[in-house]
């Protein structure tokens, strides 16, 4: 499909409208780093009364408990604001534009989380957690500039549909056979990718509501969106359990845009006139972010304590 030139220069420069996404998108990740921190608390609470130390997966009986603990109930509903705000900057913004701006959730998350828990961030944690900010910040920020945002065919969401259903076929079959061999970076990795699919087919449906064109796709696409953000969440509340709040942040906010981006590009040709030096930049900047993340789980102070 061909675009031309003057639609490519007008995507480069947001308009009023569309920087309305901005801000919603930055309390969003407020909420977010707040639910994370009260979330953790809980899970942290129900696991050291009610688990049995084998750290494979938060049980159906762990997980009535955490409806009785206030923190993780508080934490729960800054994490639902969190969504709701990043769906309504959605509807105003691209999603390659609003997506990323969550990594600002990791450097308040990090903060608060190091005041909560006493523990002082060495420069190995800041300078991973650096890595993650700045890898993110320079991908997303040639994506949001190069990168053109089309009508998606029903083909590119059926391949969008095809991709996810392999991995959360994976993702399923490693947990169920595997659950007591992997640490929280399985479940963080695992979260953050079906989240990726959870914001791309939030942006799909909503496009798709707007424009009148409902029909048994989109129905099937809400409720992928659904299962995968079931999933999604019961990983980050077993991430939880074995990982500290930050690094659960860490992943999330680095693996869950990079995904959306990576989708935009391969599936819905949204790369076609990035220059090359940019895209080789733009992928080195990921690689950065990605090994950010995984410094951060190797160096974390918690880790050591």
């Amino acid at each position: 499909m061909l675009v031309d030139l003057a639609d490519v220069t007008e995507q480069i420069t947001l308009t009023p409208y569309q920087s309305i996404g901005i801000p919603i998108a930055l309390v969003g990740a407020v909420f977010l780093a707040l639910g994370a921190q009260f979330q953790h608390r809980g899970v942290s609470k129900v696991e050291s009364s009610h688990g049995d130390g084998s750290r494979a997966g938060l049980s159906v009986r762990q997980l009535l408990h955490l409806l009785a603990r206030p923190s993780w109930v508080i934490g729960t509903v800054m994490l639902g604001l969190a969504i709701l705000l990043q769906l309504t900057s959605l509807v105003f913004a691209p999603l390659i534009v609003v997506q990323p701006l969550g990594v600002v959730a990791l450097v308040i998350t990090a903060i608060v989380n190091a005041r909560v828990s006493s523990i002082r961030l060495d420069r190995h944690a800041i300078r991973a957690i650096a890595m993650c900010v700045t890898g993110v910040g320079i991908f997303v920020a040639i994506a949001a500039v190069y990168a053109v945002e089309q009508e998606i065919t029903e083909t590119q969401l059926l391949i969008v549909l095809g991709i996810l259903a392999v991995i959360t076929t994976g993702f399923g079959l490693a947990f169920a056979f595997a659950r007591r061999l992997v640490g929280a970076m399985f479940y963080i990795v695992g979260a953050g990718v079906l989240f990726g699919f959870v914001a791309t087919l939030a942006k799909v449906v909503i496009n798709r509501i707007i424009n009148g064109n409902f029909e048994w796709l989109t129905v099937v696409a809400i409720v992928a969106l659904i299962a995968s953000t079931a999933l999604g969440s019961y990983f980050v509340q077993t991430a939880y359990s074995v990982g500290s709040p930050d690094l659960v942040i860490a992943g999330l906010t680095v693996i869950d845009p990079l995904v959306a981006v990576l989708i935009g590009v391969i599936v819905l040709g949204e790369a076609a006139f990035i220059p090359l030096a940019f895209m080789i930049t733009a992928v080195i900047a990921g690689v950065v972010a990605i090994f950010g993340v995984i410094q951060l789980a190797k160096h974390h102070p918690q880790k050591h304590r």
